[in-house]
């Protein structure tokens, strides 16, 4: 068994700016008036690299065996695949008109 990978400060202090300058951009979106079907693509896809760079960097992936990063795409793209799914029936919905 090889030895674990340790990560620079420097290379985390990156990582965690990003992630700062990314959930600002995430705030940014939310005031910024889109059509909408494309703030919430926005939003889940900026979540989605997010949540891409913490498995990569703080949970250390980028180091790790191929099978790993492999499982991790594989579960980003059946998350994407759901989503989607859920876009398109929400997207195709009748206009409720209330009963009164």
């Amino acid at each position: 068994m090889s030895g674990h990978h340790i990560s620079t400060d420097k290379t985390l202090l990156g990582v965690a700016a990003a992630l700062l300058v990314l959930t600002i951009l995430t705030v940014g979106v939310n005031y910024i008036h889109m059509p909408t079907p494309w703030n919430i693509i926005t939003a889940m896809g900026i979540a989605v690299v997010k949540a891409g760079l913490v498995a990569l960097f703080f949970m250390n992936l980028y180091w790790d065996e191929r099978f790993n990063s492999i499982l991790l795409v594989a579960g980003l793209a059946f998350f994407g695949l759901l989503v989607s799914l859920t876009l398109l029936d929400t997207l195709f919905r009748a206009e409720v008109i209330p009963a009164f």
